[in-house]
């Protein structure tokens, strides 16, 4: 396996409009993915995405960047990098969440990229690749289920 990008593919009933609020405003992602999340859907905004764990003192706080926000196209940002570095390709992932009107909904692919330009032993980016494999496998579902329960209620 080359760990060079992991990819997720759905198909939600709701317009690109709703499906690009759910993933990148903080109200929206705490309902499917993060416990947390503070961030402003702008190019070049900061801000961090926290889950919590057993013990409160154990949450893992992960502080992130948004590198792309084009409503209702695409929204990127730009995680797991040290807390004080300046993130970019070979000290980052990078997320992408595109968005395309697919019949009456919304096509997303979501694409995390940057686990062999992180410079990580072998052991290390395996693990990774594996953990953030399992997440979205995990999330990706959520954020479909999330969609549905939202344009239902509306």
């Amino acid at each position: 396996m080359e760990y060079g990008s992991i990819e997720r593919e759905i198909h939600v009933d709701a317009s690109p409009e709703v499906v690009f609020e759910v993933v990148s405003s903080p109200e929206h992602l705490k309902e499917w993915w993060p416990d947390e999340a503070e961030i402003e859907p702008a190019a070049g905004a900061t801000g961090r995405i926290v889950f919590h764990r057993a013990a409160p003192e154990e949450a893992l706080v992960v502080p992130i960047i948004v590198v792309d926000a084009q409503p209702p196209r695409r929204f990127s940002f730009r995680w797991v990098y040290e807390a004080g570095a300046v993130p970019g390709p070979s000290n980052s992932l990078l997320v992408t969440f595109d968005l395309e009107p697919s019949g009456e909904g919304t096509r997303v692919r979501m694409t995390e990229t940057g686990f062999r330009e992180r410079g990580w032993e072998a052991a290390v980016l395996e693990q990774a690749y594996q953990e953030h494999s399992e997440g979205w496998d995990y999330f990706i579902p959520r954020l479909g289920e999330y969609v549905a329960r939202l344009v239902s209620s509306s």
